[in-house]
C-alpha cells in the first residue's frame, strides 16, 4: 500500500511538474532540433485564412478588421469566414466586406462539417485557422509560414493568450497561469522534437496533408495536428503568433470548455492509440504520452487514490498523517478559492488550488460524457468577457 501511494505521488509529480524539469534537461543535452532556417529567413507564400463563425455578431466585425489588418502581403492572403448554421447577423456582418469570401449553409452540423465542406476549395499551399472571437497580433503569419521553410514541418501552432486587465477572478486568473505554463512546455516540446497538439485559436498546417475529419470528433484541432504528426511530420510552435482572446466570463462557463476538451481529449486519445506506441513514433510517443495521456487518464484517477490511500495510511503513522493534513488543506484552499470567486472576492493564494483541481474534475466529468456519448459535436459555446 505504502509503494502504491508513493507510486502515485511520482505519477502526479512527473505529470504536472517532472515533465517540465525533464523536457529542459533533454533539451539542454540534446540540443535545439529546430531547423534554424526558420529564424533567418521571411517565407512569404500564398494562404487561406479560415474563420469558422457561428453566431459571433458581437465580435466578427472586430475579427475581419484585425484579420484584413495583419501585416502580410494582400495579394497572398485570402480571409474566407464560414458561418454555417448561424442564425443571428454575422453573414450579414461578413457579407459587406468585399475582399471577405463568406460562406454560409442554413444547416448547424458542427465546426467539424463546416471547415470539411470548405477545404476542397482551398488553393493555396497553406491554411491558416483562428478564432472569431480572437485578436491576432500584426506579425502572427510572416512569424507562422517561416516555419514551413523546414520540410519536416507540417502544422505551426501559434499561442493562445489570456487578457486578464479586466479582471483577476479566478476564472481569468487560473486560466491564465496555465496556459503561460502550456506555452512552456509547448516551446521545449518543439525544441525537443514536436509540439503535442495544437490550439484551435491560431494554427495552420501545409494544405495537402488535410484529411476529411469524422465529424463527430470533439477537439478538432488537437486531432487534426496530431493526425499530421503521426504521418511523420513535426508541429512547430510559435510565441510571437499569438491569438488575444478575452477569459471566460465566469468559472460556470469556464467549465463547459474545459469538460468538452476533456470529452475529446479521451476520444482523440482512444483515436491516435497508435501513438502509444514508442517502438514506432519514438520521442512523439513519449511527448504525447507524458504532457497529454497521463493528463488525462491516470494521474487524475491518481489523485482520487492518494486521498484514500492517505486516510488508510495515516491510521498508522505521523508522515502519513501528515501528508493528509497537506492533502486537506490543498483541497480546503480550492474549495475557498469556489468560494470566494463565487462571490466576486478576489483572493490570488487560492488561484493555483482552485484552478488544478477543478481541471481534474472537469476530467472526470468529461471521461463520464465520452464513456456515455453524450458529449454533442456542436459547441455550447462559453461566454466570455466582453
Amino acid at each position: 500500500m505504502e509503494l502504491l501511494f508513493w507510486i502515485l505521488i511520482a505519477l502526479v509529480g512527473y505529470t504536472y511538474v517532472g515533465y517540465g524539469i525533464l523536457l529542459y534537461i533533454l533539451v539542454k543535452l540534446r540540443g535545439s532540433k529546430i531547423n534554424p532556417s526558420v529564424y533567418t529567413s521571411n517565407h512569404e507564400i500564398p494562404i487561406t485564412h479560415i474563420v469558422a463563425a457561428f453566431n459571433e455578431e458581437d465580435y466578427i466585425e472586430e475579427k475581419i478588421k484585425n484579420a484584413l489588418a495583419l501585416d502580410y502581403p494582400s495579394a497572398l492572403n485570402e480571409l474566407w469566414i464560414v458561418t454555417d448554421g448561424s442564425t443571428d447577423s454575422t453573414p450579414d456582418l461578413v457579407k459587406k466586406h468585399e475582399n471577405v469570401k463568406l460562406f454560409h449553409s442554413p444547416e448547424r452540423k458542427g465546426k467539424i462539417h463546416a471547415v470539411n465542406r470548405v477545404m476542397p476549395l482551398v488553393k493555396t499551399p497553406v491554411v491558416v485557422y483562428s478564432d472569431a472571437n480572437t485578436i491576432l497580433n500584426a506579425e502572427s503569419l510572416h512569424h507562422i509560414t517561416r516555419h514551413y521553410l523546414d520540410p519536416a514541418v507540417g502544422c505551426v501552432s501559434g499561442e493562445k493568450r489570456i487578457r486578464q486587465e479586466d479582471s483577476d477572478e479566478a476564472s481569468s486568473a487560473g486560466e491564465g497561469m496555465y496556459w503561460k505554463y502550456e506555452s512552456f512546455l509547448k516551446k521545449y516540446d518543439y525544441h525537443l522534437y514536436s509540439v503535442v497538439g495544437a490550439a484551435g485559436e491560431l494554427f495552420s498546417i501545409r494544405t495537402d496533408l488535410y484529411q476529411e475529419i469524422q465529424t463527430d470528433t470533439l477537439i478538432e484541432d488537437f486531432y487534426l495536428s496530431l493526425s499530421i504528426a503521426k504521418k511523420g511530420y513535426k508541429i512547430a510552435y510559435e510565441p510571437d503568433a499569438y491569438a488575444l482572446e478575452n477569459s471566460s466570463d465566469s468559472i460556470k462557463e469556464e467549465s463547459k470548455r474545459k469538460i468538452r476538451i476533456a470529452a475529446g481529449g479521451h476520444q482523440a486519445i482512444w483515436r491516435l492509440r497508435a501513438l502509444l506506441n514508442v517502438f514506432k513514433y519514438g520521442w512523439l510517443s513519449f511527448q504525447f504520452i507524458s504532457h497529454r495521456v497521463l493528463r488525462w487518464t491516470l494521474t487524475p484517477l491518481a489523485l482520487l487514490g492518494l486521498l484514500v490511500l492517505n486516510v488508510l495510511l495515516a491510521q498508522h503513522s505521523l508522515l502519513y498523517l501528515g501528508l493528509l493534513f497537506a492533502q486537506v488543506a490543498f483541497y480546503l484552499l480550492a474549495y475557498l478559492g469556489y468560494f470566494f470567486q463565487k462571490r466576486k472576492i478576489k483572493v490570488k493564494a487560492f488561484f493555483v488550488p482552485f484552478y488544478f483541481t477543478f481541471m481534474n474534475l472537469s476530467v472526470y466529468q468529461g471521461f463520464a460524457r465520452f464513456v456515455r456519448g453524450s458529449q454533442s459535436v456542436l459547441w455550447e459555446r462559453a461566454s466570455r468577457k466582453k
